[in-house]
């Protein structure tokens, strides 16, 4: 009881976050969500607050995230209900080795028999199954992923007529990978972007024994995304560019309804302003 005093106690000091504290579960990162194709050869296939996003050719197809360890039943479900067989599956990439986003990749590679690409900085984290870097809310584990290939920044992952590109965008997670490609519509092209995340998720920004550059990372990353001019950007957090609206909107007839050119600006811009807001607190505190 002692013990539960004290813990109890530290919880009520302001700026004090335990252990695994936003590491809270979000029900919508499990819940089922309806399966969609976005544009060209790009499909939803997550869950209700985590996206996923499948990119098929005739010759296979690559997955990207798996959302969380039960969110990997819904995304194989939604799989198969847009017609695509998982063994069809050749690679599955990630965004970033959080457990919102990669706990469901260890069953979604075990059932599909695809190859994992990732970035070299994040494989120690994907390999052990837990968050590298030094953070005010605890670890995040996810069941451990074997990396089958490496992929580095400004390299292409291709498959038949499918090719991604990988910018690296560290900071999130120290291989934070952001991808573009393009897809066809109705005889346009359009770019397309999978976002990784610059957020600052209780990250340490002021002595981060176990990522130091972080900052510099992070600011490196900022100026990456606004070079980047998507027509469709994707987020790992449907959310974060009002995809339910864009559906919606596409269920009632809008054309090319994901075409969203400011979306990305404005995230990175509210990203930016309270990385730099956290920052300033943080070195305050020191």
């Amino acid at each position: 009881m002692k013990s539960l005093s004290i813990v109890l106690a530290l919880m009520t000091l302001p700026g004090v976050a335990m252990p695994g504290a936003a590491l809270a579960h979000n029900p919508e990162w499990d819940a089922p969500s309806e399966p969609f194709r976005i544009a060209g050869n790009v499909y939803s296939v997550g869950t209700e607050g985590i996206g996923v996003y499948l990119i098929t050719s005739p010759a296979g197809h690559i997955l990207l995230d798996g959302a969380t360890q039960k969110g990997a039943a819904v995304v194989e479900a939604n799989i198969k209900a847009l017609g695509f067989k998982l063994r069809d599956v050749k690679y599955i990439i990630e965004t970033h080795a959080h457990f919102d986003h990669v706990g469901g990749i260890a069953k979604l590679k075990a059932d599909t028999g695809a190859a994992f690409v990732a970035s070299a900085a994040d494989r120690k984290a994907l390999e052990s199954g837990a968050h590298d870097g030094d953070n005010e809310n605890g670890v995040g584990h996810f069941p451990a992923i074997k990396v089958d290939r490496v992929i580095g920044d400004g390299e292409r992952l291709v498959l038949d007529g499918i090719y991604l590109k990988a910018h690296l965008t560290p900071g999130h997670t120290k291989g934070c990978t952001s991808w573009t490609t393009d897809v066809q519509e109705k005889g346009v092209t359009y770019s397309v972007l999978f976002y990784c995340s610059a957020s600052v998720a209780g990250n340490a920004l002021v002595g981060n024994k176990a990522h130091p550059d972080i900052v510099a990372d992070y600011r490196k990353s900022f100026a990456t995304f606004k070079s980047l001019k998507p027509d469709i950007p994707l987020t790992n957090h449907p959310s974060q560019v009002a995809m339910a609206e864009k559906r919606k909107a596409q269920k009632a007839g809008k054309a090319n309804a994901f075409v969203d050119r400011e979306a990305l600006p404005k995230l990175v811009a509210e990203q930016e302003k309270a990385f730099e807001a956290e920052l300033k607190r943080q070195q305050a505190h020191k």
